[in-house]
């Protein structure tokens, strides 16, 4: 199947041909989908803790995450053109429309031209987009006056302009400040610093970036970086890495054939955001924040943010204690059956941890090695919002091909929604997953877990693209915080709505919790 060159290609990009023909199999034989057993909820299987439990957990984090190299990671690669895709649209039509005068009256939504323009006064973009178009020798008001939203459009996101369409989130203005408006990627420098700082007044934060978007990105992180540092009074340790080349995975035709561009080297498609667990694996931290680069807040809104990013790693570091502890007697061995049982009730009761259906065959010495492995794995507690009609993932039991049951995060595209009970049970969902998680990635002896050790292959996801006019085949990877952390330890706690508030579209940050007050 593979040529001369199709090796070296592969060797370029540093992948095993193994791995691509796992690969091509996979597109053969598809991934099975997950075989869900219920929908996780606050009776069975999320945490929900009381406001004085939450305070103690608070409290019990400021007094002990300095005993620990604390670092925030920040997935923020990829280009922002998503964000403008009703605004790409929209200037298609109305600059090809011979009456187009009444055009932006067509459709009042929210994520609508109509919204964008009535509003524009409100971005925190506005001032940098009214300078550039005026040193280009254009008034934003007459060009709105005049109906001349194409301009302003263009200004916006194109490279004559602010260039929004081919930048990062990262890099985009979201909030306004008396002092001037905050990129998305100053939210989180403010957010490291207010629940991240190390013993030593050193706040790490890692950010995931594009290889085309890096220079600029660390430009315009430099320029900002002082101005919170004397505010705060903290030294960042900035860091930035790339997803791996040998992370991407082959796209194929529809003969499951490897797709071909017309030189005939092999097409390669980005592995979606599981490759990112090779980042994560990179870092050398202990404690682990992680959190997508565009949920954010203002400052105004933010206390409860800090609040629940301190009460879940007070969770963390309470449970890995403890953890810890039992580890130390199991790798002992010296356990009585009445020590057994406690641990077992542990596991069930704080992990939700069930052992699987062959554990009461089991010798006793078998019962400690299987606890042994159970409980020395990477932690990680994920805060779950309430289901309010959002896509993506959720929390649920599920069943693995060994007939484990654990808890998951699983994605709609991972559930057969032709199977009526499953179907029912991801209907019954009633949270949702923000990607708020707090992570612990040493073992019981401080050494690095290898990540790629617990990631559940099985949980890929193939989907049809094109390229060149031809249809392809893509397949990406186990995501990051689905598959890849599949044999984790995992706990799902309650957080509050207002820790989750994504920006999709560009109109998002006329939501009233992206506005100044």
């Amino acid at each position: 199947m593979f040529t001369h060159n199709d090796l070296r290609q592969f060797l370029a990009k540093g992948i095993d041909p193994k791995v691509i023909e796992q690969q091509i199999e996979n597109f053969k034989s598809g991934f099975p989908y997950v075989e869900l057993i219920a929908e996780a909820t606050i009776s069975n299987g999320i945490k929900s803790f009381s406001e004085t439990d939450a305070d103690k957990l608070m409290l019990f984090y400021d007094k002990n995450h300095d005993d620990f190299e604390v670092l925030k990671f920040v997935p923020a690669s990829g280009a922002a053109s998503r964000m403008f895709k009703t605004l790409f649209e929209f200037r298609d039509i109305y600059a090809g429309a011979t009456e187009n005068s009444k055009l932006l009256e067509t459709d009042k939504g929210f994520n609508s031209a109509y919204n964008f323009i009535t509003n524009i006064h409100k971005f925190a973009f506005f001032d940098d987009l009214k300078t550039v178009m005026s040193l280009n020798g254009l008034d934003i008001e007459t060009c709105l006056a005049d109906k001349d939203y194409v301009s302003i459009i263009d200004f916006l996101l194109e490279d004559k302009g602010l260039g929004y369409a081919a930048l990062p989130k990262a890099l985009l203005r979201f909030h306004s400040y008396d002092d001037g408006a905050r990129m998305a990627m100053e939210e989180h420098l403010v957010e490291g610093a207010n629940y991240g700082q190390n013993d030593d007044g050193r706040v790490s934060v890692h950010f995931t970036v594009s290889p085309e978007h890096a220079d600029r990105f660390i430009e315009e992180i430099n320029k900002v970086k002082d101005k919170y540092e004397e505010l705060f009074d903290v030294t960042y340790e900035l860091t930035f890495s790339i997803q791996k080349s040998s992370t991407d995975t082959i796209a194929v035709d529809s003969r499951n054939k490897p797709f071909r561009n017309d030189d005939e080297t092999i097409v390669f498609r980005p592995g979606g955001h599981g490759a990112l667990i090779e980042n994560l694996n990179d870092r050398e931290g202990e404690i682990i924040f992680i959190k997508n680069i565009d949920n954010i807040v203002p400052d105004r809104l933010k206390d409860q943010t800090y609040r629940y990013k301190r009460v879940i790693g007070g969770y963390l570091i309470e449970l890995r204690n403890k953890i810890f502890e039992y580890l130390d007697k199991l790798e002992a061995g010296n356990l009585n059956e009445n020590e057994i049982k406690k641990i077992i009730s542990f596991a069930k009761e704080k992990l939700y941890i069930q052992p699987g259906p062959d554990f009461e065959e089991m010798s006793h010495i078998e019962k400690i090695d299987y606890l042994f492995t159970k409980f020395n794995r990477p932690i990680r507690i994920c805060g779950m919002v309430k289901n309010e009609g959002e896509p993506g993932g959720g929390p649920f039991w599920v069943k693995n091909t060994q007939g484990e049951v654990s808890l998951q995060i699983v994605e709609s595209s991972q559930i057969d929604h032709e199977n009526p009970s499953q179907k029912e049970i991801f209907n019954k969902s009633t949270h949702f997953n923000p990607v708020d998680l707090v992570c612990f990635v040493r073992d019981f002896n401080s050494e690095q877990f290898d990540l790629r050790d617990f990631v559940d292959p099985s949980t890929g996801f193939i989907s049809i693209k094109s390229k060149d006019g031809r249809e392809l085949k893509a397949q990406e990877l186990p995501g990051l915080w689905n598959g890849a952390m599949a044999d984790w330890t995992t706990i799902f706690v309650e957080v509050p709505i207002i820790t989750f508030n994504p920006v999709k579209t560009v109109n998002d940050l006329l939501r009233k919790e992206h506005q100044p007050a």
